[in-house]
């Protein structure tokens, strides 16, 4: 399976907007949007040039984050994964397109996805809900 690169580093939030304001005000992150939709809020931040990108999620469970990495085909990175041994969890969606978790020793959190819909990021950029 081959990782095109990471992209995002999707952290779970008990205060998305309290968090938020931290990460703009103080570390001086750039807030490409924070959404408030489906019962949730979701803010995406870039603290660095040509880092991956940090989305604090209010609907994302547990204490670690989930690294967020593309691959070509989604289909195809899964097949070579279970054919390796590994394990993929059910198909979801993230506004890029459809992404699995992959289940990784030590309870680190991993996840692929395929970039489907590459125009969400124009879309979304700059959208402020709170």
């Amino acid at each position: 399976m081959k990782l095109e690169s990471l992209d995002f580093v999707y952290m779970p939030s008990r205060d998305p907007a309290a968090e938020l304001e931290v990460f703009e005000k103080t570390l001086g992150a750039e807030v490409v949007f924070a959404i408030e939709a489906f019962g949730t809020r979701v803010a995406m931040l870039q603290m660095a040039e040509g880092s991956p990108a940090i989305l604090l999620a209010g609907h994302l469970e547990g204490e670690r984050p989930v690294l967020v990495f593309r691959v070509e085909s989604l289909d195809k990175a899964v097949s070579e994964l279970e054919a390796t041994g590994g394990t993929a969890g059910p198909e979801m969606g993230i506004p890029h397109g459809p992404i699995r978790e992959i289940e990784a020793p030590g309870g680190h959190r991993i996840a692929i996805y395929q970039l489907t819909r590459p125009e969400t990021a124009k879309k979304l950029r700059g959208r402020r809900d709170y």
